[in-house]
């Protein structure tokens, strides 16, 4: 597939394994674009009208639902899943967390609700599914129909940043300001590796920002971007002279981005509800990554007709 349209991708169409979706600036474009696009399909003798959709308002992108609400989740995957009875072992568990690491960014603070599953999965911890656990199963199936819609980013509007950091993890929101109400585009979550929790308090915060500008790169590189945390924090990086080489090497990665801090101290923050604090409590768990891609995410934009 990838050699076939070559010549056209992320000019005119994008590719997801065998899935392909056409776009453009206006509607006369994608028009020609789809037209161009199913030539080659004709040539190449490529085609399955059954799983074709032209125009529609909303569908099915990717596991996805997609309008213009925004980003939901599918709602036949999350009866499969709300289905699944409880693990009886690590293979169930990394099934489970697997389908579940698809919707994550659905789900504020997935990787505190996560943490019992996420143990079990840790080297040489005995497989013991308790009353932890099975909360923790019941709480996420409860929470994946009750999932907000994440709304499309707003290219010409700021980029705003939440992020948070606890003993054992960090988190952000990524969201933005439209017309005076707060909106979330994304949730991002980590339990922090065994050498971070070595990390200062201040280290661990700044550790928090790193994950969030590193998760949500595909959305705010070259935009602007206003992150709520300690002025504190970065002046520790800046004026730092012995810094640690992952401090300098967070103090590269801050450079690629247009960046304005702004103090939380008193600040009444629009996400506070989002961002509640993680509990404190010590868990040998490895880290449960999402690396899911989001480049080209949501590249079609609704314009109102004039």
């Amino acid at each position: 597939m990838l050699s076939i349209f070559s010549d056209m991708i992320r000019k005119c169409i994008e590719i997801f394994m065998d899935d392909f979706f056409i776009f453009g600036e206006s509607f006369d474009e994608c028009l020609n674009h789809l037209q161009y696009v199913l030539e080659k399909c004709i040539k190449k003798k490529l085609g399955s009208w059954e799983k074709s959709h032209f125009m529609f308002k909303e569908g099915v992108v990717l596991g996805y639902i997609v309008s213009e609400r925004g980003l939901e989740v599918n709602r036949v995957k999350i009866d499969v899943i709300s289905k699944m009875k409880p693990p009886n072992s690590v293979k169930q568990i990394r099934s489970f967390l697997g389908h579940l690491g698809y919707y994550r960014k659905f789900i504020q603070d997935f990787s505190k609700i996560s943490k019992p599953l996420t143990m079990l999965l840790s080297k040489d911890v005995p497989f013991n599914f308790d009353e932890k656990c099975f909360e923790s199963f019941s709480k996420i199936k409860r929470l994946l129909p009750e999932a907000p819609i994440l709304q499309a980013p707003d290219w010409s509007l700021p980029f705003e940043i939440m992020c948070n950091a606890s003993n054992y993890a960090v988190r952000a929101i990524l969201g933005q300001i439209k017309e005076s109400k707060p909106i979330v585009i994304s949730y991002a979550s980590k339990t922090i590796s065994d050498a971070q929790l070595n990390y200062t308090t201040t280290e661990k915060e700044l550790l928090a920002i790193v994950f969030s500008l590193e998760r949500f790169r595909s959305y705010i590189l070259g935009a602007k971007i206003i992150i709520y945390t300690d002025h504190a924090v970065l002046k520790y990086l800046l004026k730092k002279k012995d810094a640690k080489p992952c401090l300098l090497r967070w103090i590269l990665l801050l450079q690629e981005f247009d960046l304005e801090i702004k103090d939380k101290k008193g600040f009444e923050n629009v996400f506070t509800d989002h961002l509640s604090r993680l509990s404190d409590i010590r868990i040998n768990a490895a880290p449960l990554q999402d690396t899911f891609l989001d480049e080209q995410l949501m590249i079609v934009q609704h314009q109102p007709s004039p």
